[in-house]
């Protein structure tokens, strides 16, 4: 335990024009920039261990980016990897940064990012001051949706439309809590960061297009520096956001005046939910000195696998394309390059605490039950859950959800977890977290 020092920084990281955009099943080609995207970077250090939490404005990231990135940030820092935990925001309007359902990743970009990492988090570390750190919660249920519904008829459906009559209620839960750590200047009481946490898959433009931006994560930065009235570091780190929305089926459809109102909208309704959850803060809830730790697990992943029928079924819609529909034949040349893909490898979790805050890090679009089933066992009194974060191995959706179907769960590169999956990865998490918590009180 020692005084606390936090470092911040964020470096651009938009791609030009004309890249491959990610996010749908079309490949969009960019023609414009709305608002650019950003690598954000905090370092936080008690003054023996530091641990650094980065963000990205990307749909997904790689593991090679990863690990390349937090190979670098050691040997020029000495932060040990396990000590970073690298996420991305999950924007659906920016470039693509892997193969997915028939948009290519962009040449060279995703390489591209591995110095942009490395430099913010150098800047962060190299940038470390005093300084005094509290974290607490808002809730934001308003804004925050689960987008599997089941049906009148029996089947399960994401996304069944606004007032659809044939639609019974939700498949699953929401967690609305929006976690906030917070860092200031000891003296002047200055923002100097904040890490905010929500399990919100992604709100952007009302009309697909090809306008970069990092959607209502970056709208979230710039109505928090309204309300303080100052410039400070805003990172929006997503949740277990797999089958979570901003859609309420219930009610319906919002009109918007502009393609971005919603995504800004939303921005605004947090940011109002944080600086209020903040200012119930007290002085003593600000802490100086304190503890930083993380533990890095890394944990047996066996990905489902296409059956002979089905390769057999694929392999023949793409030899007569002109027979059959677009997503047929996007489906079916994800099975076929399935069986290029490796099906057994480990995968990262990460636990990390500041004082009495547990974070973790799963490497997924997952599905919020496990969010919420690893906040409701974790030995920290606040925890937030961190998803695509070190690598992704696209949806993890529960047992039950694998049983009724639907989008989240249907076999393709971006889903294959079994059943088990996000079960074990919490299981993981919550013995690291224990750990932690025993190591900062023996």
């Amino acid at each position: 335990m020692g005084k606390f020092t936090v470092g911040t920084a964020k470096l651009d990281i938009t791609p030009g024009l004309g890249c491959h955009m990610s996010g749908y099943f079309d490949d969009r080609l960019a023609t414009g920039i709305h608002d650019p995207l950003y690598v954000k970077a905090l370092a936080i250090s008690d003054g023996e261990r530091e641990i650094g939490l980065i963000t990205l404005d990307n749909l997904y990231i790689s593991r090679p980016v990863v690990e390349k990135a937090k190979e670098l940030i050691q040997a020029r820092t000495g932060v040990d990897a396990e000590q970073v935990l690298i996420s991305v925001t999950h924007t659906h309007t920016g470039p693509g940064v892997i193969d997915l359902l028939g948009v290519p990743a962009e040449p060279g970009y995703a390489e591209s990012l591995i110095p942009k990492i490395t430099d913010a988090f150098v800047m962060a570390h190299n940038a470390r001051v005093p300084a005094e750190i509290a974290h607490t919660s808002g809730d934001v249920h308003e804004e925050v949706h689960n987008r599997r519904w089941h049906m009148k008829d029996g089947s399960t459906v994401m996304n069944p439309g606004f007032m659809n009559p044939n639609a019974v209620c939700p498949a699953g839960p929401t967690d609305p809590q929006l976690g906030l750590l917070i860092a200031r200047d000891p003296e002047t009481k200055k923002p100097l960061a904040l890490y905010a946490n929500l399990a919100l898959h992604y709100v952007g433009p009302m009309k697909v297009h090809t306008i970069i931006s990092a959607d209502y994560f970056e709208f979230f930065a710039y109505a928090m520096h309204r309300i303080a009235g100052t410039e400070f570091l805003v990172m929006m780190a997503n949740g277990t956001q797999g089958n979570i929305n901003n859609c309420d089926f219930t009610k319906p459809n919002r009109t918007s005046r502009t393609n971005f109102q919603q995504a800004e909208r939303v921005a605004n309704v947090c940011a109002g939910e944080a600086w209020k959850a903040w200012n119930l803060l007290r002085d003593e809830d600000f802490k100086t000195e304190g503890f930083v730790d993380a533990k890095l697990s890394m944990v047996p992943f066996k990905a489902r696998t296409p059956s002979a029928e089905l390769i057999d079924e694929s392999k023949k819609i793409l030899a007569a394309r002109e027979n059959h529909s677009k997503s047929e034949i996007i489906y079916a040349n994800e099975i076929v390059t399935m069986l290029t893909m490796p099906t057994e490898f480990d995968i990262p979790v990460q636990s990390l605490c500041v004082n009495d805050l547990g974070i973790t890090g799963l490497p997924g679009e997952v599905f919020v039950e496990f969010g919420l089933d690893l906040k409701g066992r974790s030995p920290f009194p606040q925890t937030m859950v961190v998803g695509l974060a070190n690598d992704t191995v696209g949806y993890v959706a529960t047992d039950k959800a694998l049983d009724e179907g639907s989008y989240e769960t249907r076999l393709c590169c971006h889903v294959r977890s079994p059943k088990g999956t996000g079960q074990k990865w919490v299981d993981t998490a919550v013995a690291d977290l224990t750990e932690l918590l025993k190591r900062e009180n023996p």
